[in-house]
């Protein structure tokens, strides 16, 4: 009796009987005011980090083409010219590479011009136009390429000089805004300062690696066109499905859990089964490992009969621990198949709480546009920049010019005697007061993103919490279950619990932010091959890995006892971490027989969705008639695995609810095995299956006879 007493002092004292508890505490304070500040003041500094983004920001050269002199296609004055015209595309293979394109913006060496479509034709100035006027050249033929401003009696060879407008045209087709030739165009004719051996796909490739991404994206556009609508029943199957698989617990959840067992031990014993064989068969051939020896590869290591009996005794030894739990655990794995069924019951009478998981996804959804658009907005902060520009630098009337020096792009250069000077667009300035701090705001913004996301899923955690906690203690169901539990919770939990949320969110918060860093850190280091340095780093990362998985659970129970009891959440983690210590046996049985099963129903959700999906976006389905008949697609596979995702998605969801509540009735049953003894004044909550297994039972009730007489 001394050794149980101290070990329960080691774990904390049990609860005691309080008369007046009758389920989530009502009357409760805020918690954490700290840290409740202290979160305001980051999402303030969070919103003003965004208001700093907008307005220094500029997202346009992102989204927009700009032409030589900086200005946005599409956007203002061009907005009726949304694509960019190369007067000369083979200059981006000619004078650079891709890696230098892409980093100014894709940005090529020559005149550059916003049209309004792009041309169709191979045509190229032919020596008797040289000396005809641009508009008898250009505008007349409805070639209207040139730059803006050009003077319709200007000659044509001066402009060509001055690369006002373009020497040849080529057909083109629109790329991510920009006049790309086709590929499969036809030979251009000899043009001057281009070799005979460019091809179009390499001027192309200057800009883009392959045109080919545009054609897969058109064509996965037009996949997800013609079959969205059967994606949407399938993910309406998946819905179903996930719908079906929980409420079904409360009838099946023993058979099931039975199955699942069964299964594992069958894996198990076919395994042995396999090993035995392959030794036997190994063992009459005299296969041992002194003819292998120590060797890299571990492929020779199958052909030895070693491998194979110590194979066959590591799945004895689980196969023979998984029965011995099953013998002395089976107590254990009864109450867990009853706290299932049970919290099949809570979700099947408070089902809003299956779809409270869509407001989670509309708040992650809201931080990580927001952190998105913020990054977009800072990473284009500053102003731009001009600088002279010609494209023949070495000519003798450009010599005396210094080019890439600072120019106004609104007034022309000075020295008209050099050909094709003007000034362009080079980039925005990285100077001033937003662009010194950029990287310590991105990094703020890096922890916003962080810590509320995980602000997030703690608020939902801890409003379900709250609603399945007020129904075991409800102890006449469901009369007793409050009318609105799940918003009753959401405004508690919001109103008190704010900070409390934010100090665990940011406790986990900061050791994701570790691993973030490590693994920067080993992203670094990967080219040096010091192996006693990949250890200690394979080993930290593991540490890290861990700790974070411990703190979600801890933070996972602490948020139970807060939305139960209304405390701080330092005083939740302990009284919940104590709690399961005292019960360590039962919160392993549970735990792994809860993992076992949604794992299955996942499995099959996905599984049946993916099935189904298979079969008829592959037109393996006949009979279905016209109305179902599965679209003509370029790639089948899309809205396949985009079902598969989504299906994913939705069982995870409903699942994770289902996983909350049985946490949750878990943590209530412990809390009720301490608080009560079955007695008129201290009756259990707990269901009359759970009584039956503990061989337990409530005398009669003082609301009983009450409720007879009515």
């Amino acid at each position: 009796m001394g050794g149980k007493q101290d070990g329960e002092e080691a774990c904390g004292k049990p609860a005691k009987y309080d008369p007046t508890f009758r389920g989530p505490i009502r009357n409760r304070s805020c918690t954490d005011i700290i840290c409740c500040v202290l979160f305001l003041v980051f999402i303030l500094g969070y919103i003003v980090v965004g208001v700093v983004a907008w307005v220094y920001g500029d997202p346009r050269q992102v989204l927009y083409p700009r032409n030589s002199t900086g200005a946005y296609c599409g956007v203002g004055a061009n907005k009726d010219k949304p694509y960019l015209l190369y007067f000369n595309i083979f200059s981006c293979v000619l004078a650079t590479n891709v890696i230098t394109v892409a980093e100014n913006g894709l940005q090529c060496p020559t005149t550059q011009v916003c049209v309004s479509s792009c041309p169709n034709v191979t045509w190229t100035v032919g020596a008797d136009q040289l000396l005809q006027k641009v508009g008898e050249v250009f505008y007349t033929a409805d070639r209207n390429f040139c730059l803006p401003g050009v003077p319709w009696d200007m000659p044509v060879i001066q402009s060509l000089q001055q690369e006002l407008c373009p020497g040849f045209l080529l057909p083109s087709t629109p790329a991510l805004g920009r006049c790309l030739p086709r590929v499969n165009s036809s030979t251009p004719p000899e043009l001057p300062g281009i070799p005979s051996n460019t091809t179009i796909s390499q001027g192309i490739s200057g800009v883009l690696d392959s045109l080919s991404a545009r054609d897969i994206t058109v064509k996965i556009f037009e996949d997800v066109a013609q079959s969205w609508h059967w994606i949407l029943v399938a993910l309406g199957v998946a819905l179903v499905l996930s719908l079906l698989f929980i409420l079904l617990l409360r009838l099946v959840a023993g058979p099931l859990v039975l199955v699942l067992i069964l299964g594992v031990l069958g894996v198990l014993a076919y395994g042995i089964y396999y090993c035995w064989e392959e030794y036997r068969v190994l063992r009459d051939k005299s296969a041992h490992i002194n003819e292998v020896g120590i060797t890299t590869n571990l492929g020779a290591y199958r052909n030895v009969q070693e491998t194979w009996l110590a194979a066959l005794i590591v799945l004895a030894v689980l196969e023979g621990i998984l029965l011995l739990l099953l013998i002395f655990l089976r107590q254990r794995i009864r109450i867990a198949i009853a706290l299932l069924k049970e919290a099949s019951k809570a979700v099947g009478q408070m089902m809003s709480t299956l779809f409270y998981p869509l407001v989670t996804f509309v708040l992650l959804l809201i931080c990580i546009v927001y952190w998105a658009m913020t990054a977009l907005y800072l990473a284009t902060s500053g102003q731009p920049q001009y600088v002279l520009w010609a494209p023949n630098a070495s000519l003798p009337n450009c010599e005396k010019v210094q080019m890439n020096t600072s120019c106004n792009p609104m007034a022309q250069p000075v020295n008209y005697s050099c050909p094709g000077l003007k000034c362009v667009f080079q980039s925005y300035s990285s100077t001033g007061l937003v662009q010194r701090s950029l990287f310590n705001l991105q990094i703020y913004g890096v922890l916003g993103l962080f810590w509320t996301i995980n602000w997030v899923l703690a608020l939902g955690q801890c409003v379900l919490a709250g609603a399945f906690a007020s129904f075991y203690w409800a102890f006449y169901k469901p009369q007793d279950i409050p009318t609105f539990p799940l918003s009753s919770a959401f405004i508690r939990t919001l109103r008190y619990h704010t900070g409390s949320l934010a100090f665990g969110a940011l406790i986990l918060t900061l050791v994701q932010i570790a691993r973030v860093i490590l693994e920067y850190i080993d992203s670094k280091l990967r080219g040096a091959q010091n192996p006693v340095a990949r250890c200690i780093m394979c080993c930290f990362k593991c540490c890290l890995w861990c700790l974070e998985k411990f703190i979600k659970f801890l933070n996972r129970n602490a948020y139970i006892m807060i939305a139960i009891y209304g405390k701080n959440f330092c005083v939740s983690a302990k009284n919940a971490f104590m709690l399961l210590m005292r019960n360590i046996v039962r919160v392993v049985v549970l735990d792994k027989v809860t993992d076992l099963l949604l794992l299955f129903g996942k499995l099959l959700v996905v599984g049946g969705v993916g099935v189904l999906s298979f079969f008829f976006f592959t037109g393996r389905i006949q009979g279905l008639g016209r109305d179902f008949e599965n679209p003509s697609l370029n790639y089948y596979w899309l809205p396949i695995m985009i079902s598969i995702l989504g299906a994913y998605v939705i069982a995870s969801g409903f699942f994770s609810v289902f996983g909350m509540c049985v946490d949750t009735l878990f943590l209530c049953f412990l809390e009720d095995l301490e608080r009560n003894d079955g007695s008129l004044d201290r009756p259990y909550y707990m269901p009359k299956s759970l009584l039956k297994i503990l061989g337990k039972k409530n005398e009669e009730y003082p609301g009983d006879k009450k409720k007879k007489k009515k």
